[in-house]
């Protein structure tokens, strides 16, 4: 993990800030001596939730706004020394079920926020969370930010638009901006309500109330894991670096694992058992195989690697979640 950046008497915006990634942000930069403001509309389609800025609720202005209101991020730009840009239409299933809402989040509510920023602020620093699927199916292993894209879902398309966006701004307009990707994120404050949002929190929910973890198919496919406080690390790295202007990074874990083992791992520290089950029609068609993701630009970069391992990071989710549960079922 890189050093930690000093963030004191900085002013920090997190859009999404009420969500998985957003949240586990605002607690990190408080403690590093941030000014925080989480913007989110707390969409019950998306991760948001109040309770994770349970015990730093007085030290963080909340804006309830969406990101497709302009007029509503222009508000709140002045000011702002960074900007942390994670909020998203998370879920690859309702991305098919209802495209024109996610390209209207995803497309131009990216566009709304480096729009604003542009225009009422444009030194500020932005950080933008984009996604290991843009890439999805592997061409060759591992992946890295040369390999080709080709999305085979809505949210993967939108994605890589967004993420496009970004680095055009940050290179017709002289922008201090970059993109981390992120892979199957885990941890605190996740939403392990539902598979919409990954399947790993997913899991990690059924876990903790003993319940069955449905593996399609023979789970054989590969993937990197992270836990959370890993990618607030990236994301914190490429804020503190003038080296990340312009340039699109993965931040990925060091090890794979296929999916029965994480299931297996899930099942063992947290609790619940695994069970096979056949594909789905949904989720069959947009399934990528293997994904196997290199951290070494980042890693070359900005110093990043990551810390937690698989257990460990398991072992502080079941931690968090096992006193706050009705907070994340209700």
């Amino acid at each position: 993990m890189s050093a930690a950046p000093d963030l004191k008497g900085k002013r920090v915006l997190i859009t999404g800030g009420l969500g998985f990634i957003g949240s586990n942000l605002a607690h990190r930069c408080l403690e590093l001596g941030a000014r925080v403001t989480a913007y989110d509309c707390l969409d019950p389609r998306s991760g948001g939730n109040m309770h994770n800025l349970h015990g730093v609720e007085n030290s963080v202005e909340v804006v309830l706004n969406d990101i497709r209101n302009f007029e509503g991020l222009c508000a709140c730009m002045r000011g702002q020394d960074l900007l942390f840009h994670c909020a998203a239409y998370t879920s690859h299933p309702n991305s098919m079920r209802e495209p024109l809402i996610d390209i209207d989040v995803n497309c131009k509510g990216t566009l709304n926020v480096l729009e604003a920023a542009r225009r009422f602020n444009p030194a500020l620093k932005i950080v933008h969370v984009g996604s290991s699927t843009q890439i999805v199916r592997m061409i060759r292993n591992p992946i890295d930010e040369e390999h080709s894209e080709f999305p085979v879902d809505m949210y993967s398309a939108n994605k890589t638009a967004s993420e496009k966006y970004v680095l055009v701004y940050a290179n017709a307009y002289r922008m201090r901006a970059s993109v981390v990707r992120l892979a199957n994120t885990f941890g605190p404050r996740s939403n392990i309500r539902t598979p919409e949002f990954g399947f790993v929190n997913y899991f990690i929910g059924l876990g903790l109330q003993g319940k069955e973890l449905p593996v399609y198919g023979d789970g054989a496919q590969m993937r990197n894991i992270s836990y959370v406080a890993d990618v607030v690390a990236a994301l914190l790295a490429a804020a503190a670096s003038d080296a990340s202007d312009g340039q699109a990074f993965f931040a990925a874990s060091d090890q794979q694992f296929s999916v029965r083992q994480i299931a297996d791992a899930i099942a063992e520290q947290v609790g619940g058992k695994v069970r096979s089950v056949p594909w789905p029609g949904e989720r069959a068609t947009i399934e990528i195989g293997d994904a196997v993701i290199s951290n070494a630009k980042i890693a070359r970069v900005l110093g990043w690697k990551p810390s937690c391992d698989l257990k460990s990071g398991l072992a502080l989710t079941r931690a968090y979640f096992a006193p706050n549960l009705g907070h994340y079922l209700d």
